[in-house]
C-alpha cells in the first residue's frame, strides 16, 4: 500500500495548493443491504492500510466511512419472508429487521462488520447517510445539483449507452440510479429522488419542478398518492448515486477513495463523478484505486442478496485477525484472490508461522516481512491478539478432531507433546479457531472417528509380524502421557517398534526393511484405532486418546 499512499498524499498536496492539508481524508463507503462479505471487506481494508501507512509517516489522517443506508431496499434475499417485498423501494433504515434483533435492516448488517473490524484493529469515523440527509445537512448541495441539472445531464448523456425508456425498464442498480420511474421526459433525469411521503418508497413519477419555489411534485406509482416536497425546507429524498458521490467528495474533502474495478470503467460512477465534481460542486475527485474481486474457493462470485456468503465475522471464526488482514495487505488492490476455508487453512497457518519466525530476525526484513508487520499491528492499537504460546494449527485441529473439540483436552494433549503452557488462555485465540474449523468446516467424511470398541475381527486376523509389533508396543507403552517427556518417549516408541522387532535399538537408523515395516505398522494402528488407513500423527493421536483407551482399542495384546 506504500505506493497507493504516496499517490494519495501527492494528490492531497496538489488539491491543497502545494502543501499537505491539516487532515488527510481517506474514505470508504458501502450500502448495508445484506451480509458484508469478504469481497466488500476489501473496501474497508484498502482504505485502512492506506490510512495506516500515512499515519506511520506522522501525518494526520482519518478513515471516514459512509454507510449508504439511505439507499433503497432493492430485493428480498433468499431465506427472508417474501412479505418483505412490500418494503422494496424504501430506505434500508426504514425496512424492519426480519428477526427483530436490530433497529432496522441496515443495522442488522452493520453490527457484525463493526465487531469484525474492531477485532482486526480497524478504526474509522462512521457517517450514516440517512441521518445526514434527514438532518438537512446536504440541502445546499441538493439545490446546487438541481440548479445545475442541465450540466449534469450533459455529462451523463456523454456516457449513456441506453435510451431512457430502456433504462427505466431495467432493474435499478447503484450504477443506474439516474433513471426515473416513468417520469416525463424533462424530469426523467432529475438528479434528486424523493421517497414518497405516503408509503416511504422511491417508486415515484416526478410531475413538475418549480425553480423559483423549489417545489417538486410527484405521484407514487405504488400507493397512488401525490405530494409536493420543497427542496429548500424539507428533506424527503436523496441525490441519485452518480451525483451523490461527487457531492460527498467535495463536502467531506476526500483525498483518497477506492472502489471496485467496475466503478472505474467508462461511464461508471468514478468517471462520471470526475466530470461532475468540479463544474457542479467546485471540488476535485479523490485519488482512486480500483480493487479486484475476492472470492471463496469452490463458490461463485459473491452476492449479498443471494445469502450464504462468507463474511469477515465468519472468517474470523477460524482465522486469527492478523492472518485475515495479511490476506489483503500482501497483495496489490488490483490483484484478485480467493479465500479457502478448506484444507488450505492448514497451509495458510503454516505459511504465517514461518513468516512470523522470519520476521523475528532483523536481518531478514524484506517485502514479505513488511506485509507481516502491517498485518500484525496498527499504528494506534499496536499489536493485535495472537497466542502467547504458538502451537501449529494443524496440530491443534488434529487434536480437536479426536477430542470432539474439547478445549481442555486439546490443551492437555498439546502440552504432552511438547508445547508447554500455563493455561488454555495461552493458546487462544488459535485454540478455539482450530476447534471451530475442525468441527464446523471439515467435511464429516474427512474427519477422524475413533472406534468405540476394539475391532475383534481384525485383532483375531493379525499376522505374526503384526502381533509382535502390538506386543512390543503395549509392553513398553508408558502408563500415561501426561508429561512432555512421556510424549517424547511415546514418539520414539511408535517409530521404534519395527526396529525392536528386527533386533535393533530405538536409536538405530531405520533400514529399508524397517521403513517398510513402519508403514505397515502405522497402517495397522490407524485401522485399529480410527478404522481408516491414515489419520492424525500417531503420537498426537495417542496423546489425545490416553494410555488406557489405547490399550482397550488394541485389545490388550501382549498383556
Amino acid at each position: 500500500m506504500t505506493r497507493t499512499a504516496d499517490l494519495a498524499l501527492r494528490h492531497a498536496e496538489t488539491v491543497n495548493g502545494g502543501t499537505l492539508p491539516d487532515l488527510v481524508t481517506c474514505a470508504s463507503g458501502i450500502s448495508p443491504s445484506g451480509p458484508i462479505h469478504l469481497g466488500n471487506l476489501r473496501e474497508f481494508l484498502t482504505v485502512h492500510f492506506v490510512a495506516e501507512e500515512i499515519r506511520r509517516r506522522g501525518i494526520a489522517v482519518r478513515h471516514l466511512h459512509s454507510w449508504d443506508d439511505y439507499d433503497r431496499f432493492r430485493k428480498v434475499p433468499a431465506g427472508v419472508d417474501p412479505a418483505w417485498n412490500d418494503h422494496i423501494g424504501r430506505p434500508l433504515t426504514a425496512v424492519p429487521d426480519p428477526n427483530g434483533e436490530f433497529a432496522n435492516w441496515a443495522e442488522r448488517y452493520k453490527a457484525p462488520l463493526r465487531a469484525a473490524l474492531a477485532e482486526m484493529g480497524c478504526e474509522m469515523v462512521e457517517v450514516d447517510q440517512t441521518a445526514m440527509y434527514r438532518a438537512g445537512t446536504y440541502r445546499e448541495q441538493v439545490l446546487t445539483a438541481v440548479r445545475r441539472r442541465d450540466e449534469i445531464e450533459t455529462v451523463l448523456a456523454r456516457y449513456r449507452t441506453k435510451k431512457p425508456a430502456e433504462e427505466g425498464a431495467a432493474e435499478s442498480t447503484a450504477e443506474d440510479d439516474d433513471a426515473g420511474h416513468g417520469a416525463s421526459e424533462d424530469l426523467a433525469r432529475f438528479p434528486f429522488k424523493p421517497y414518497c411521503r405516503g408509503c416511504g418508497r422511491d417508486t415515484v413519477t416526478l410531475t413538475s419542478y418549480d425553480d423559483d419555489t423549489t417545489d417538486l411534485a410527484y405521484t407514487c406509482d405504488v400507493c397512488g398518492d401525490s405530494f409536493v416536497t420543497n427542496l429548500a425546507t424539507q428533506d424527503e429524498g436523496k441525490l441519485v448515486w452518480k451525483v451523490d458521490w461527487p457531492m460527498r467528495w467535495t463536502f467531506e474533502g476526500v483525498h483518497f477513495e477506492p472502489g471496485g474495478v467496475d466503478h472505474a470503467s467508462p461511464g461508471s460512477s468514478y468517471t462520471v463523478g470526475k466530470d461532475l465534481v468540479g463544474p457542479v460542486f467546485g471540488g476535485s475527485a479523490p485519488s482512486f484505486v480500483g480493487y479486484s474481486f475476492v472470492g471463496v474457493a469452490g463458490m461463485p462470485k459473491m452476492s449479498s442478496s443471494k445469502g450464504g456468503v462468507p463474511t469477515a465475522a465468519e472468517a474470523l471464526r477460524i482465522l486469527e485477525a492478523p492472518i485475515l488482514r495479511w490476506l489483503y495487505v500482501r497483495r496489490q488492490p488490483k490483484q484478485a484472490f480467493n479465500v479457502d476455508f478448506g484444507q488450505e487453512v492448514l497451509r495458510l497457518y503454516d505459511e504465517w508461522d514461518a513468516l512470523t519466525r522470519k520476521a523475528a530476525d532483523p536481518a531478514k526484513r524484506d517485502a514479505a516481512v513488511l506485509a507481516w508487520e502491517r498485518a500484525s499491528a496498527t499504528a494506534s492499537a499496536g499489536r493485535l491478539d495472537t497466542p502467547k504460546v504458538v502451537v501449529p494449527f494443524r496440530l491443534l485441529s488434529s487434536v480437536a478432531d479426536v477430542t470432539a473439540g474439547s478445549l481442555d483436552l486439546i490443551s492437555s494433549t498439546v502440552g504432552n507433546v511438547g508445547h508447554a503452557h500455563d493455561s488454555v488462555a495461552d493458546l487462544e485465540p488459535r485454540l478455539s479457531k482450530a476447534a471451530t474449523w475442525m468441527t464446523s468446516y471439515v467435511d464429516p467424511e474427512d474427519r477422524t472417528t475413533v472406534r468405540e470398541a476394539a475391532d475383534a475381527d481384525r485383532l483375531r486376523a493379525l499376522g505374526d509380524d503384526e502381533a509382535q509389533w502390538l506386543r512390543i508396543l503395549l509392553e513398553r507403552l508408558p502408563a500415561s502421557f501426561d508429561t512432555a517427556a512421556a510424549g517424547e518417549e511415546l514418539t520414539a516408541l511408535i517409530y521404534g517398534v519395527p526396529k525392536l522387532a528386527r533386533g535393533l535399538s530405538l536409536d538405530d537408523a531405520p533400514t529399508d526393511e524397517v521403513k517398510a515395516d513402519q508403514k505397515a505398522f502405522f497402517r495397522l494402528l490407524y485401522q485399529l484405532l480410527v478404522a481408516a488407513e491414515r489419520g492424525p500423527r500417531l503420537p498426537t493421536l495417542f496423546a489425545a486418546l490416553g494410555a488406557e483407551r489405547i490399550r482397550a482399542l488394541l485389545g490388550g495384546a501382549g498383556e
